[in-house]
């Protein structure tokens, strides 16, 4: 046998015949991690793995602790109960980051040492009780604050204090329309133009609202001092205008893609002017950007009829396409072509992109978004 148990007494123990215990050694658990780490170049990958890992959390750090999470644009909604539970005020605040690299949480703190992005903020019922008191803490943390408030349960002596902050003062610019010379009896339009417009027609209420919306910013302007400017813009297209908003370059263009009669209301003879938006763009920021109050009349002066609008669609999407006649609404304008000389001298602003140039970007968007990516369906629109 190669071991033998040997017994002396009852309370003798079972001893293993030859056998040496061998010594304990601590040091061996501190040893082999770091051997292990050491082989293959493993401590590499991990201080690798450490550094990622350290960048994400910098860049999209976690939402769970305290404060308020966003990302780039998010909206909040705070409620204070009042004695009654069955009525709350709310404050809605619209969060923007302008950071643009992920979002950081507003009561977290920052990992890494980054320091927090000012956001620009929209607060409604600003200048009221709670308001303006969240208003103040948020200009204090550093951010853009912008309050509307009717003053219906506000006070704008809540918010007095904050009138000397530069946000204060702002240019405000009113996109007005060529909808508020009416049915002019003036060809072409100036500025001066005083309109022709039915105020209980069927199209009043939109020609009406912007010629009450020009009314109530030069009051402002004169009577609170208020920086305003103010374009009236004829028609645009371009890309990225809807589909169905049923505006006549937008109609027309839809209808020849999917081989829908070309929608002609009256006669045909109505003129209308068609501006490209970039050259709409550029003379908005010229305007904002300038001097001079307004009016301005922001179109292309190259006018059209409605049937050589419609030609104009034939020759580039659909030679075959079919006119239909019906018949024309009510008040509908029969002439529209805006002067911008005033627009030319005092901003040197004109429209440089011709309709025929531009309408050919418009249809290739159109054509994408009603199409999707079907090629064989807009292989099909651009043979025909």
């Amino acid at each position: 046998m190669a071991s033998e148990l040997i017994y002396r007494g009852p309370e003798s123990q079972p001893v293993p015949d030859g056998y040496t215990p061998k010594p304990h050694k601590p040091w061996l658990s501190v040893i082999r991690p770091i051997r292990y780490l050491l082989r293959e170049q493993r401590i590499v990958f991990l201080f690798a793995g450490i550094a990622i890992a350290s960048l994400i959390f910098a860049l999209f750090p976690s939402s769970r602790s305290g404060g308020l999470s966003y990302a780039d644009t998010a909206i909040y909604d705070s409620y204070l109960p009042s004695e009654s539970t069955q009525s709350q005020v709310a404050h809605r605040m619209i969060y923007q980051n302008r950071a643009g690299l992920g979002s950081f949480n507003s009561g977290g703190k920052i990992p890494l040492g980054l320091q927090r992005k000012g956001l620009r903020i929209v607060v409604t019922g600003g200048a009221g009780f709670v308001g303006s008191h969240l208003v103040d803490r948020l200009i204090a943390r550093g951010d853009s604050v912008i309050v509307v408030d009717n003053f219906f349960t506000g006070r704008k002596e809540n918010v007095m204090h904050h009138f000397g902050n530069p946000r204060v003062g702002a240019r405000f610019l009113l996109t007005s329309t060529s909808e508020v010379y009416g049915d002019p009896l003036e060809h072409p339009q100036k500025e001066t133009y005083w309109g022709n417009v039915n105020p209980i027609g069927v199209r009043s209420c939109y020609d009406e609202g912007k010629r009450t919306a020009e009314t109530l910013t030069m009051d402002y302007h004169r009577g609170a001092g208020v920086e305003v400017r103010i374009a009236r813009i004829f028609n645009t297209y371009g890309p990225r205008m809807c589909i169905d908003d049923g505006r006549v370059v937008s109609n027309f263009v839809a209808q020849a893609l999917r081989k829908e009669p070309l929608t002609v209301y009256g006669d045909g003879k109505q003129t209308r002017s068609f501006q490209f938006v970039s050259d709409l763009v550029e003379g908005l920021m010229r305007l904002m950007e300038g001097e001079h109050v307004g009016p301005f009349n922001l179109g292309n002066p190259g006018e059209f009829t409605m049937l050589e609008l419609a030609k104009v669609v034939q020759e580039t999407i659909d030679p075959n396409a079919q006119i239909e006649f019906r018949p024309n609404t009510e008040d509908d304008p029969h002439k529209r072509k805006p002067d911008i000389s005033r627009a030319k001298e005092l901003l040197g602003w004109e429209p440089k992109v011709a309709l025929r140039k531009g309408l050919p970007m418009m249809v290739q968007d159109f054509r994408q978004r009603i199409f999707g990516d079907h090629k064989e369906d807009s292989s099909k629109v651009t043979t025909a």
